[in-house]
């Protein structure tokens, strides 16, 4: 029998090391915190590896000549060389739809904890037992407000839903997702960046970190915005220019802003962002619930079994190119 060899890095959910067991031709290692050169020691003997925030670049790949898949634990894949493995044929896998109904949850939270000054009231409970002031600065409802959705994919579509079930006035901006798609999810289509954001209460950004959205959010897009708006990011560090939020949020350009996602990660507690009462954070959990950790545990492994045995889901797969004639 050709045993294969999944080397599984860093954390995932028993749920999915569970997928491994009925396979008697699968061998699996879960490696933590592995040094990088033993990490490429160990792709030696690897037919398949996944991947949390671990980088994977021309040098894993090299590493690994036995490579027959990559799978994400999750869907983002910034941090892996794809044409690398493109030109191997090599499919890399993402986690489909696992994490997308914990993203857009945490996407509302941090609007509505923003809208609702929920930080500044639990404060003042705890601290100011006559509760002085707390008419001085009300907060807003989402009811009625505009929300501008950037990137309608598996995670943005969720996030549109859920604002519209709070009756929002959803607008979506996504060059590569059809108008008609946009409007049949009752939505409306914000052509450019430059259409939305002038008439947006809220920004949620749900797009992929590429070379097209690095710096997406920079100076002059975020002087397009309401000095009233609120910006939520739980996609990537790097779409928003961070020095030029620091300056609309301490200019009062915009309102306020809630990020799950750093340019640097782990965040330098030395982040100006860190000091300002108008910025509430999250340590890149959005995706990650008790729930979704199994949903994308065993998407993760059902993804490597199904590349071996020959029928990848093609929605999960980045680079569908590699696919040919499977």
């Amino acid at each position: 029998m050709n045993r294969r060899k999944i080397l599984v890095v860093n954390r995932i959910a028993e749920a999915g090391l569970a997928l491994l067991k009925d396979r008697p031709d699968v061998d699996w290692e879960v490696v933590m915190d592995t040094p990088l050169e033993d990490f490429r020691t160990k792709l030696k003997e690897a037919a398949a590896v996944t991947l949390g925030a671990t980088r994977f670049g021309p040098a894993e790949s090299e590493a690994a000549p036995l490579l027959e898949c990559v799978a994400r634990i999750g869907v983002g894949y910034d941090a892996v060389d794809v044409p690398t493995l493109t030109a191997r044929k090599v499919p890399l896998m993402v986690a489909g739809i696992a994490n997308s109904p914990s993203v857009a949850e945490h996407a509302m939270f941090l609007m509505l904890s923003l809208a609702r000054r929920f930080k500044h009231y639990d404060t003042m409970v705890r601290t100011q037992p006559q509760w002085a002031g707390r008419f001085a600065d009300l907060p807003v409802d989402l009811y009625g407000k505009t929300v501008l959705i950037v990137g309608f994919g598996r995670i943005g579509m969720r996030t549109a839903r859920r604002c519209n079930a709070f009756d929002m006035n959803v607008l979506v901006y996504d060059p590569y997702v059809r108008g008609e798609t946009i409007v049949a999810s009752g939505c409306k289509v914000a052509r450019t960046l430059e259409e939305g954001l002038p008439l947006a209460d809220f920004v949620s950004i749900h797009c992929p970190k590429n070379p097209e959205t690095i710096g997406l959010f920079n100076a002059r897009t975020l002087g397009l915005m309401k000095r009233s708006a609120i910006l939520v990011n739980t996609a990537r560090g790097g779409i928003i220019d961070e020095a030029a939020l620091h300056k609309a949020l301490t200019s009062k350009q915009i309102a306020a802003a809630g990020l799950d996602v750093f340019e640097r990660e782990p965040a330098d507690p030395a982040n100006p962002l860190f000091k300002l009462d108008n910025v509430l954070l999250s340590p890149h959990m959005a995706g990650v619930t008790v729930e979704s950790s199994d949903r994308m545990a065993i998407a993760t492994i059902q993804n490597i079994l199904d590349v071996f045995d020959g029928k990848p889901n093609p929605d999960n797969v980045v680079n569908r190119e590699v696919l040919g004639g499977r």
